[in-house]
């Protein structure tokens, strides 16, 4: 009898469905599309493979190098050389992958009619122990309410209703210098991927979501509306995405400075509600007027404002606008659930995915890579989770992929031990069968429970 080691020394055997995914959508030419190529030594869609496989061993590259080093192929030098490498488009390489997700995946099995969107949220990328961070900056926490260091975690998503995958994305530093704590490095040519992307890092997170929208529209990505809270909701951020020929849908400010144009007078939300009859009943909502988003005096675009109860305070309630007049209120708020999916994503990530403890590099290009590491494996669980048809949370489905991993589970080769010294016994005494038996059935029984129910439970398989 021969036991099948669990680590193994070719990239095959790594994970078949982490493979099967690569080679599926042909991540390879992706990644040359995005300038990540091979120099010398090792290919890329190696190193790549083996940085997104490794969540599946359930330890970082440090640990899994220390502890099977002939497990991995190459040195450490070369994963820290490809991360670091300030010519790749990371962005590019998520946004063409995602696209060939939805393209290859899910559009043909998806009605023409389905509303699908593009989600625009932030999360807190933290380094709050680090002080020589290139371009680190204090960032508002939302949880905390405190400022921390790190970054924030700029995301836009594509869903249908059911499916999720992040699109692209940008680690914003801040763009007042006076909250910088370190600086970009001045040895990044600013022509090259590395250096536009820290110019971006550093631009108002306004401006950065629509660059990156007319990078999404320029990919061809089926998405009719845009979707996000109340910090990116101003006028002129509605009027610039309805340009770029997009609906909105999004969480209205309930703020004094933001007006619209009602019934022919300029009010903020809190006066249009209070001068509104709402409905009464159980109603989905209490009230729906159409507007015109106003900015210094000037009607921007057209937008309905419908009024939702607060089911966390009852004498509170919600805003939702909309560009879109085409659609009815409950519409309006179907469409506007569908944001939940990228809290979904950023819990995931943060929680399964090790988004922000697998990388601890002080190169604003290796986190950048980090992060293109992480949403691949979010899309590579994503597919499953599709393909699936099932009910099970990305969490379980990551956990099933720790098992998936090993050629060879530790009880199964428990099981081949104790099958083979069993086989030994009855071809030594053939004829006490019988007494074999029961020494094993003894034997097991005194196991314990946990071990004597899965070893059965192999043994009826």
């Amino acid at each position: 009898m021969q036991i099948i080691p669990q680590t193994t020394h070719q990239m095959e055997s790594i994970s078949k469905k982490t493979s099967l995914f690569f080679h599926q959508y042909r991540i390879g030419q992706i990644l040359r599309s995005a300038n990540a190529c091979k120099l010398k030594g090792f290919s890329a869609i190696l190193v790549f493979l083996v940085l997104v496989s490794i969540i599946f061993e359930n330890r970082s590259l440090y640990m899994q190098r220390r502890l099977h080093e002939e497990s991995l192929p190459f040195g450490k030098d070369t994963a820290y050389r490809f991360l670091n490498s300030c010519h790749t488009n990371w962005r590019r390489f998520t946004l063409l992958l995602a696209a060939r997700i939805i393209n290859e995946t899910i559009k043909p099995l998806t009605d023409a009619g389905r509303r699908c969107a593009i989600i625009v949220d932030d999360s807190l990328f933290s380094r709050s122990r680090s002080k020589r961070v290139e371009l680190l900056a204090n960032v508002y926490d939302h949880v905390s309410h405190r400022y921390t260091k790190g970054f924030r975690l700029l995301v836009l998503g594509w869903t249908d209703g059911n499916t999720f995958l992040p699109l692209t994305f940008c680690l914003l530093s801040t763009s007042k210098e006076k909250n910088r704590l370190n600086e970009a490095s001045a040895s990044v040519d600013a022509r090259s991927n590395g250096g536009k992307q820290r110019k971006l890092a550093q631009m108002e997170a306004p401006a950065v979501v629509l660059n990156l929208l007319q990078e999404v529209k320029a990919t061809g990505i089926p998405a009719q509306y845009v979707l996000f809270d109340t910090w990116f909701c101003s006028p002129s951020s509605l009027k610039a995405i309805h340009d770029l020929g997009y609906d909105v849908t999004a969480m209205a400010k309930k703020s004094k400075k933001v007006r619209y144009l009602c019934e022919g007078k300029i009010s903020n939300v809190k006066a249009i509600y209070k001068e509104h009859k709402k409905r009464r009943g159980r109603s989905r909502y209490l009230l729906s007027v159409d507007a015109v988003a106003m900015k210094q005096g000037e009607s921007l675009v057209p937008v309905r404002l419908v009024f939702v109860r607060n089911r966390n305070k009852r004498k509170d309630y919600l805003v939702l606008v909309t560009t879109d007049l085409s659609l009815s209120e409950e519409e309006v708020i179907q469409l506007y659930g569908k944001r939940w999916g990228i809290e979904v994503f950023f819990k995931a990530c943060k929680s399964y995915l090790r988004l922000g403890k697998d990388c601890r590099s002080v190169s604003y290009d290796a986190m950048t890579a980090h992060v293109a590491v992480v949403c691949t494996r979010y899309m590579l669980l994503a597919v499953e989770e599709r393909e699936n048809t099932d009910g099970r949370s990305l969490g379980e489905l990551f956990y099933l992929g720790l098992d998936e991993l090993p050629d060879l589970k530790y009880m199964e080769a428990l099981r081949l031990v104790l099958q083979e010294f069993a086989e030994q016994l009855r071809a030594e005494y053939p004829s006490e069968v019988l007494l074999v038996e029961s020494l094993l059935e003894r034997f097991l029984n005194d196991l314990p429970a946990l071990w004597m129910s899965r070893l059965r439970a192999q043994k009826c398989a």
